[in-house]
């Protein structure tokens, strides 16, 4: 009899010994680990101005973390607000020369080329010398000009003579109103066979000279950029006939790519809100390329076929990083939406299907389900369970996250 009650007494204190041994497995978890608790009750917490607050689900948990373990895990903390939510609509189009840097080297007569000094990609300066011509009705206006510079001089001599002549009486006034009637149509002619070789591109310089050039270069005419920039294309050949109908007028197009546009395809519905100044953000489509342009035009018109409206912005290239042709798109901002209280979407976590903030406390942070709203790129809307003014993980959150599901995991286990 005595022997089956010490047999008991063994057993009991085996199994004694055993749960005082996991007690104190389970209190060293509680120091390597970070304590959850499971409050019975639920959260409910207005929103200062907001819509009506409905009751939240069961909050998951409470997680205890010291000022070192929240410094050490890389969470940031930031206070809940109000704010603006930036909305937007993306619009496709592509990249294309400023119409306004796109300069074309043409002649206005039939000529031969003669030289051409630029090649494609070439850099020119405005002003530079790119090509020369020689060409019949160039030799012929200049022919114009220099009789008519000889006559006019002429004239304006014997017009100066007869008005002195005519103060001592030794001419007739008739004779003296010839003269100056035939001196005023010499100036007259002098300066329509300038205004000519203005027309067919001679510089002010370059007809002044004119007098001092051997006959013989009474046909060649050189021809100059008339902007600063890149030759883009090249048309003609040295030698090729250009400027006769049916042929070729234009020796080279250089363009400026210090601004280029971005030609924009906006929807009916969306043109109403787009406005000329506004700045918009491009991204090159299969690349990471990104920059802000400046909207410039917006046409009141609809395309026939497309039914969408034309958008040009102004995009700034010093660096010529961005190329005509580019496919992008744009994202063109609309007016901001007033929040009484929006959090960075970084803050939200989803824990069993319900949006979760985890809001700071005295001992650590409380996992708070939360009713989200409106959102943009960067910020959403919280419309129930979230007040202004608290203090909430904003960085690394997934790390809470992780922490409470593995303890409800464990929780619920037990």
């Amino acid at each position: 009899m005595r022997c089956g009650e010490a047999h008991m007494k063994r057993i009991v204190l085996f199994f004694a010994g055993m749960a005082a041994g996991i007690a104190l497995i389970m209190l060293a978890a509680g120091w390597i680990g970070w304590p959850v608790k499971f409050p019975a009750t639920t959260q409910e917490t207005a929103v200062t101005g907001g819509p009506k607050v409905e009751a939240t689900h069961e909050a998951p948990g409470h997680i205890e973390l010291s000022e070192d373990q929240i410094r050490e895990s890389g969470i940031t903390l930031a206070r809940a607000g109000g704010g603006m939510l930036k909305r937007h609509f993306l619009a496709p189009g592509s990249l294309i020369p400023d119409a306004d840097h796109i300069g074309r080297v043409s002649v206005r007569v039939l000529a031969t080329v003669t030289e051409l000094r630029k090649r494609l990609g070439d850099v020119v300066e405005k002003g530079e010398i790119v090509a020369a011509i020689e060409s019949r009705e160039v030799a012929d206006a200049k022919s114009e000009y220099l009789a008519a510079r000889l006559t006019n001089d002429l004239q304006q001599t014997l017009y100066a003579r007869q008005k002195t002549l005519v103060e001592t009486r030794i001419v007739s006034e008739n004779e003296f109103l010839r003269t100056r009637l035939t001196a005023n149509d010499a100036q007259i002619k002098l300066d329509g066979a300038r205004q000519k070789l203005f027309a067919l591109g001679l510089s002010e310089s370059e007809i002044t000279d004119l007098p001092n050039q051997p006959p013989e270069s009474l046909r060649t005419q050189f021809l100059r950029a008339p902007i600063s920039g890149r030759v883009s294309e090249r048309r003609v050949d040295l030698g090729g006939l250009i400027g006769r109908e049916g042929q070729e007028s234009e020796l080279y197009v250089i363009v400026n790519l210090d601004d280029i546009w971005v030609d924009l395809a906006v929807s009916p519905e969306d043109i109403s809100a787009v406005r000329e100044g506004v700045s918009v953000k491009i991204r090159a489509i299969g690349t990471e390329d990104e920059a802000s342009a400046g909207v410039i035009f917006v046409s009141p018109l609809l395309d026939r076929e497309t039914r969408n409206a034309r958008v040009i912005a102004t995009l700034p290239n010093k660096d010529h990083r961005w190329k005509p042709g580019t496919f992008v798109t744009a994202e063109v901002p609309l007016s901001g939406a007033p929040s009484t209280v929006m959090v960075t979407k970084k803050a939200i976590q989803t824990i069993k299907g319900t949006p979760t903030v985890f809001v700071r406390d005295a001992d650590g942070f409380e996992a708070r389900s939360v009713r989200t709203g409106r959102e943009d790129d960067d910020d959403i809307e919280i419309v129930a369970g979230l007040a202004a003014g608290e203090t909430i993980a904003v960085q690394n959150t997934f790390t809470l996250k992780a922490e409470v599901e593995k303890d409800e995991a464990e929780h619920g286990h037990d």
